[in-house]
C-alpha cells in the first residue's frame, strides 16, 4: 500500500501543478483578452460618436456650431450607455474641454505632448489609469480617439468606462475555473487512484510470485501483455524461474547420477574386493588345498587389476566429462588407423568367433585426436566382440558432407529401444551376464566414447535391433583445430 500512497501523492502533486499553473496562464491571458476587447469596444464607441455627430449635421439644416454637434452626439450616445457607465470627455485643439457640459465636472486634464502628436497623427492611444479625471474614483480604462470634423483633425475623443467591468468578468471567470479545477481534481485523482491500485496490484502480483521462488516453488508463472515496461519485467522474471527451475532439474539430476555412482562403484567394487577378501582368507587359515593356491593368486591378481581398470576408467570418464583433457586435432589416414586396430582386436574377435573385417581399402582422411579417435574406435569395436558370437563385425569410413563417418556394425544379440537410451549411463549393461569378461566389463566405455565425439564436435548414433545386431556411426568433422 506504500507504493500506492507514493502514486497518489506524486499524481496529487503533478495535477495541482499542472492546473495550478494552467489556471493562472489562463487568468492572465482571458484577463488580458477581455482588456483587449473593452478597450476594442470603447474604440467603437468613438466611431459611433462621430457617426451620430454626421448625422445630426446632416439631419439638421440648422446651422450648429461645431461644438455644439459634438456636445449633442456625445449627450445623446452617452445616454443610450448610460447603464454601461461610459463616459465621455472632448478636448478641442485648442486643449479645451468641451465635453462635459458643466464646468463643475471638469477636471484638468493633461495629454503629453507625444501623445497627442500621435494623436493628431490618427493614432489612437489607450491606457488604464487610477487618477482622477473629471471625478472618476477608481480605476479606469481610457480609449483617446482622434475626432475629424469635415475631413480635419477638430479634437480628440475620450471613452472612459471603469476597469471593474473588465475585474467583475474576470472574477466569474476565475470562479468558474476554479469550479473546473476542484471537478477536475477530484475525477484525476479517482483515476489516478484506480490506476495506481492497478499498478500496485501487478507490483504485488510479482511480489507474490518471489515470495513463492524463495518458498522454492519454481513452476510460478507470471502473465505478461507485453504491454510497458512491468510486462518485460514479468518477462525476465519467467525466464528467471525457467533458468532456476531448469538448474534446479539439474542439480536433482546430478544428485541422482551421484547417488547413482557411488551405488553403482560400490557395487563394481565389492564384488572383486569380496573375492580377494575371500581367497586370502582362505589362504590364511589355510582352507584352500595347496594345488589351488596358484590359482587363487592368478584369481586375485585378475580381481586386482578389475579393480584397476575400473578406477582408471573412472578417472578418465571424469577428466573427459569436466574437459580436462588436452586434445590436438590433426589431420592423418582414418583407414590405415582402422587396419590397425583390426589386426591388434583380431585374437579377441577370433576367440568369440567372430569375423573382423574392414570394408574400406582406399585412403581416407580424418580430423581428430590420434589418440583419442584410437580409443573410441577401439572400445565400440570391442563392444561389438563383446555381445557377438559366431558372426560377423564390420568397419566401413567414408566422406560425406565435409566429415568422415565410420560405421561399425554386428550380428550381435542387438538392442531393444530401451537398451539404447540407456547404454550412455555409467555402469549400464545391456547384459550384465557378461561382466566378468576382460573388456566391456564396468559399462564405462560407451559413455566415455559418447564424450569423447562431442570433444570432437562430432556425433554418434546408433541404430540396434533385437537378435538383429547393431550399427554405430560416428561422424568428424573436417575441421583442422587445436583443443586443450
Amino acid at each position: 500500500m506504500k507504493y500506492l500512497y507514493q502514486q497518489l501523492a506524486a499524481f496529487t502533486v503533478v495535477i495541482f501543478v499542472t492546473l495550478l499553473t494552467m489556471g493562472i496562464v489562463f487568468t492572465r491571458m482571458t484577463e488580458k483578452t477581455v482588456e483587449e476587447n473593452n478597450y476594442h469596444q470603447l474604440f467603437g464607441y468613438g466611431d459611433a460618436v462621430q457617426k451620430v455627430a454626421e448625422t445630426i449635421n446632416d439631419q439638421y439644416q440648422v446651422n450648429f456650431s461645431k461644438e455644439t454637434v459634438i456636445q449633442n452626439a456625445l449627450a445623446t450616445s452617452e445616454l443610450m450607455l448610460n447603464q454601461q457607465s461610459v463616459n465621455f470627455v472632448f478636448i478641442t485643439t485648442n486643449k479645451q474641454i468641451i465635453y462635459p457640459l458643466h464646468s463643475s465636472e471638469k477636471t484638468s486634464i493633461t495629454i503629453a505632448t507625444s501623445t497627442w502628436s500621435a494623436l493628431a497623427a490618427g493614432e489612437s492611444q489607450q491606457l488604464t489609469s487610477d487618477a482622477n479625471i473629471y471625478g472618476q474614483k477608481e480605476t479606469t480604462s481610457y480609449a483617446m480617439i482622434p475626432f475629424d470634423y469635415d475631413g480635419t483633425f477638430f479634437g480628440v475623443l475620450i471613452v472612459s468606462q471603469p476597469a471593474k467591468n473588465i475585474q467583475n468578468s474576470v472574477k466569474q471567470l476565475t470562479a468558474n475555473l476554479l469550479k473546473g479545477v476542484i471537478l477536475s481534481v477530484i475525477v484525476a485523482l479517482v483515476i489516478s487512484y484506480f490506476y495506481a491500485r492497478f499498478q500496485v496490484k501487478r507490483i504485488n502480483r510479482l511480489q507474490k510470485a518471489t515470495k513463492e521462488v524463495a518458498n522454492g516453488n519454481f513452476d510460478i508463472n507470471v502473465p505478461v501483455h507485453s504491454r510497458d515496461e512491468f510486462d518485460d519485467l514479468a518477462e525476465d522474471f519467467n525466464k528467471m524461474t525457467r533458468s532456476l527451475k531448469e538448474s534446479q532439474d539439474e542439480i536433482e539430476r546430478q544428485e541422482e547420477r551421484r547417488k547413482q555412482f557411488m551405488a553403482d562403484a560400490s557395487h563394481e567394487m565389492r564384488t572383486p574386493l569380496t573375492t580377494i577378501n575371500g581367497l586370502l582368507e582362505g589362504l590364511q587359515y589355510h582352507a584352500i588345498p595347496k594345488n589351488q593356491e596358484e590359482n587363487a593368486v592368478n584369481l586375485m591378481k585378475n580381481e586386482t587389476e578389475r579393480l584397476i581398470r575400473l578406477v582408471a576408467e573412472n578417472l578418465d570418464y571424469e577428466k573427459i566429462r569436466t574437459n580436462q583433457i588436452s586434445m590436438v586435432i590433426k589431420k592423418f589416414d582414418g583407414t590405415q588407423t582402422l587396419a590397425e586396430i583390426v589386426t591388434q582386436l583380431q585374437v579377441k574377435a577370433a576367440s568369440a568367433g567372430d569375423t573382423l573385417t574392414l570394408v574400406t581399402t582406399e585412403p581416407v582422411s580424418v580430423f581428430a585426436d590420434y589418440d583419442r579417435f584410437k580409443q573410441v574406435m577401439v572400445n565400440i569395436i570391442q563392444n561389438a566382440i563383446q555381445f557377438t558370437e559366431n558372426g560377423e563385425i564390420t568397419i566401413q569410413i567414408e566422406k560425406r558432407n565435409l566429415q568422415t563417418v565410420i560405421a561399425i556394425s554386428d550380428t550381435g544379440i542387438g538392442m531393444t529401444p530401451e537398451q539404447l537410451t540407456n547404454i550412455w549411463d555409467r555402469y549400464y549393461k545391456v547384459d550384465p551376464s557378461r561382466k566378468n569378461k576382460k573388456f566391456g566389463e564396468s559399462g564405462l566405455g560407451l559413455p566415455i566414447v559418447q564424450q569423447l565425439v562431442r570433444l570432437h564436435n562430432g556425433t554418434i548414433d546408433v541404430q540396434s535391433k533385437l537378435g538383429e545386431g547393431t550399427t554405430f556411426k560416428i561422424s568428424f568433422p573436417d575441421t583442422e583445430t587445436t583443443e586443450s
